[in-house]
């Protein structure tokens, strides 16, 4: 079995080229066409204009008035009160000094004198180095008027500090009394000796708390 070619016919080649020509040209219509309608957008600059703000005027303000300044008043200066210091009064123990021991005498062989015993001497608290404060005055004992005199019986130590502190003498015034104990138990005194040795001993104090007039 054969095939055979149909060769196309010399119209029907002329009208599909005419159908191919036609199409490019449409083609190239519509391109020009849209190139000719788009539109172009031209970029302008934006310009901004600013206006000044508006002046308000102020308000007038009203001046204030000058005021006189009060002249000061000079206060005199009011005299200070002087505070009245107890009064010490110097004196000895009178407390018998304490004696060494002596041994009788054997019956038998007689012994030789006793040799006699150094001299005591007394504990001091006036030594000007010593630097003793007098005790405060009380402000309630001295609003209240309290005076009197008190008298204190002081153990001294062979170190010249008191061992205790005892009222001998009442003053009248609790206030008063407390205030010459607690000063005088952190007093300094010279301890009394036998010979060159300190030994302990006892000495008043006598303190007097007078107001003054």
């Amino acid at each position: 079995m054969s095939y055979t070619l149909h060769h196309p016919s010399t119209a029907r080649r002329s009208g599909l080229l005419t159908v191919v020509i036609g199409l490019h040209a449409g083609i190239l219509l519509a391109v020009l066409a849209a190139k000719t309608i788009a539109p172009q957008i031209m970029e302008m600059p934006l310009v901004v204009d600013l206006l000044p703000a508006p002046q308000i005027e102020a308000e007038p303000q009203a001046k204030p008035l000058p005021v006189a300044k009060p002249e000061p008043v000079r206060q005199k200066p009011l005299p200070t009160p002087k505070t009245p210091a107890p009064v010490l009064e110097t004196t000895s123990s009178q407390a018998p000094a304490e004696l060494a021991p002596v041994a009788p005498p054997l019956p038998v062989e007689p012994t030789p004198p006793a040799p006699a015993a150094p001299a005591v001497s007394q504990a001091r608290f006036d030594a000007d180095y010593l630097r003793n404060p007098p005790p405060p005055y009380p402000p309630l004992a001295r609003r209240m008027g309290e005076e009197g005199k008190v008298i204190l019986r002081v153990s001294v130590n062979p170190q010249g500090t008191a061992d205790s502190v005892e009222v001998r003498t009442s003053s009248g015034s609790n206030r008063l009394d407390e205030s010459a104990l607690k000063t005088v138990r952190n007093w300094k005194f010279i301890p009394a000796k036998r010979g060159d040795v300190a030994v302990q001993s006892w000495v008043l104090v006598p303190i007097i708390f007078k107001l003054e007039q």
